[in-house]
């Protein structure tokens, strides 16, 4: 992509007093912007520029949303930054009024197709993988160890399986099994092993003496494709039966998973979850109103998607309840953020220990800028459900699954609530992968794409220069997404093989 060389900034409201520095190197003091302003200091690519003179306390404006407020006098063309605004409080939760919206039916969006795995329950996998859970730590090691295994010794048996994982995790002992928190940890081990791209078989290894039983991990329906394997069966001698029993099993999977095969699937049985991390100040511009432009599309299409992270949500809570389908979900939203605003507080922590380094140095000077950027990947759609930590999504159509922003807790959540192809939107760039579901990594800004070309799946920075639409990049990435749930294409850590290993998130006490 050629870069323009002349001074850009972005303002994206009217009301805007601070504009974003586009061209990737920065621009230099003393340049001179279109509108006049002649910058007072250096200001790095992403970074703020005030737009006119700001007194001590003047509300600084983005989105057309207040960000923050001046901390001593701004002078038009100088550099706003973290060090020269303060935080400003978060909507009252008490104080957002809900009123229904209007119904605007969106035109539906027919004709839309992918090559997927269909499950006897009706849902659809992207990936055919033999998935083994496990119910506590102590199993880490042999599964790892029989993951391995089954890969140079299996697989080459059963070419229609696309890989074996094992779901490990620091869970399932030396905790207080019955604490009301439990129910998180536990309910997500369960979702996950009930993935679509799993097949519906469900194969867990335990040890024996562990608190969380196996057989809590298995679903209500009795579902013939579940199988337990003790390590401490008295039956078995030593670490050699142990090996061979759990290969015995999984070939029995493999099996049934090998009969797997794809056919052609409405867009309507699409569940995608939408992520941001190592986000900068163009994932607002770009990467997410992309996003959120193809989660429309998706939406229009019968489809499922989600969107989660609740401190990236919490600062713009005022702008999604009046998006909620009825008071109930509105209800229930406040209901999440009110949750979370009290785990915080017990950890004597707030939200503002969510923007990171690497976030101020992308130009996002505080979490309620982020937050403002953050909530574009949604889209326009109206919000049909909210699901908590660890559950599995009810409802087709925008739901929000709640779940803390750490990348990797955020993404067990968000395979616990049944997606079956991720979106993953960087603007200071990550190698993050998932081995479950495909990962498409989408670029807020061109030079990281540049950069990382065998990294990051679509380019969304061209948005930024006016080289191409909102929307067009949003119909691209849509017919991406279709074609990686397909397997026509390929995304780059799974190319790679290039995965992070699931976290759970656990609110409850060890003992």
């Amino acid at each position: 992509m050629d870069v323009p060389t002349n001074p850009i900034v972005i303002k994206t409201t009217p009301q805007d007093t601070v504009a974003i520095v586009a061209n990737p190197q920065g621009l230099p003091r003393g340049t001179t912007l279109p509108d006049g302003i002649v910058l007072s200091e250096d200001i790095p690519m992403g970074h703020k520029v005030a737009l006119t003179d700001l007194a001590a306390g003047d509300a600084v404006l983005r989105y057309g949303h207040v960000i923050g407020y001046a901390n001593t006098p701004v002078k038009r063309g100088s550099w706003v930054n973290e060090f020269t605004i303060s935080l400003p409080p978060p909507p009252p939760l008490d104080e957002i009024p809900y009123t229904p919206p209007p119904v605007v039916a969106a035109d539906p969006l027919e004709g839309y197709t992918f090559e997927g795995y269909r499950n006897a329950d009706g849902t659809v996998g992207t990936k055919n993988v033999l998935g083994i859970t496990t119910s506590v730590q102590c199993v880490a090691g042999i599964t790892d160890y029989i993951c391995q295994l089954i890969r140079r010794e299996l697989l080459p048996r059963y070419p229609n399986v696309d890989d074996v994982v094992g779901f490990t995790h620091s869970y399932g002992c030396g905790i207080a099994i019955d604490a009301p928190a439990a129910i998180v940890p536990i309910r997500t081990i369960r979702n996950i092993a009930q993935n679509p791209n799993f097949g519906g078989e469900i194969m867990i290894i335990g040890l024996g003496c562990e608190k969380l039983r196996p057989e809590r991990l298995l679903p209500d329906t009795g579902n013939s494709g579940s199988s337990i394997l003790y390590l401490q069966d008295e039956s078995l001698e030593g670490f050699g039966d142990m090996v061979d029993e759990i290969l015995t099993l999984a070939e029995k999977h493999l099996q049934k998973l090998n009969q797997r095969r794809r056919t052609t699937c409405p867009a309507s049985d699409l569940v995608v979850g939408m992520q941001c991390g190592g986000s900068d100040a163009f994932s607002g511009l770009t990467g997410n109103p992309v996003s959120g432009f193809a989660a429309d599309l998706i939406v229009r299409a019968g489809g499922t998607v989600f969107f989660s992270e609740v401190t990236e949500v919490r600062d713009a809570i005022h702008l999604l309840v009046p998006r909620a389908a009825d008071a109930t979900v509105a209800q229930a939203l406040k209901d999440e953020m009110a949750w979370y605003d009290n785990y915080l507080m017990q950890g004597r922590a707030d939200r503002s220990a969510n923007t990171t380094p690497g976030n101020k140095g992308g130009g996002l000077s505080n979490i309620v800028e982020k937050a403002l950027g953050s909530v574009a990947k949604s889209g326009t759609s109206p919000i049909v459900d909210v699901v908590s930590p660890g559950d599995k999504i009810r409802k087709k159509g925008l739901n929000f699954v709640a779940t803390p922003a750490s990348d990797f807790v955020c993404g067990t959540l968000q395979l616990a609530a049944g997606m079956n192809l991720h979106v993953f939107i960087t603007g200071r760039g990550t190698p993050y992968g998932l081995n479950m579901v495909p990962v498409i990594k989408v670029s807020s800004n061109t030079r990281l794409s540049q950069r990382w070309h065998d990294l990051i799946d679509f380019d969304a920075g061209p948005v930024a220069f006016g080289l191409k639409t909102i929307d067009e990049s949003g119909w691209d990435l849509f017919r991406l997404i279709l074609d990686i749930a397909s397997g026509r294409k390929q995304v780059a850590t799974d190319k790679i093989g290039l995965y992070n290993d699931l976290v759970l998130f656990n609110p409850g006490p060890l003992t």
